[in-house]
């Protein structure tokens, strides 16, 4: 599988982003996300998803399902809720 890469992420949510992905446990992601501001708590959602949809391409681009019209429209609905 490929690396997993976020583009657009400043220097905060970089962090927020590696911190997150190195934490073993979701439990664990959602201690650390409950002690941080709203802001930094709302940016961290939005990695996790951005995270989310990245593995789906990743396992997607894997498993060789671009090559499959039906494979490529699911995940163009599922990214765009």
């Amino acid at each position: 599988m490929n690396d997993i890469v976020i583009t657009g992420l400043n220097r905060r949510q970089n962090i927020l982003a590696e911190i997150i992905w190195n934490i073993e446990e979701w439990d664990q992601v959602e201690i650390f996300m409950s002690s941080l501001p709203k802001r930094d708590r709302i940016d961290c959602e939005g990695i996790i998803e951005m995270m989310r949809m990245q593995l789906v391409e990743a396992y997607a681009e894997g498993m060789g399902l671009r090559n499959y019209p039906e494979a490529n429209e699911l995940i163009t609905k599922v990214k765009r809720k």
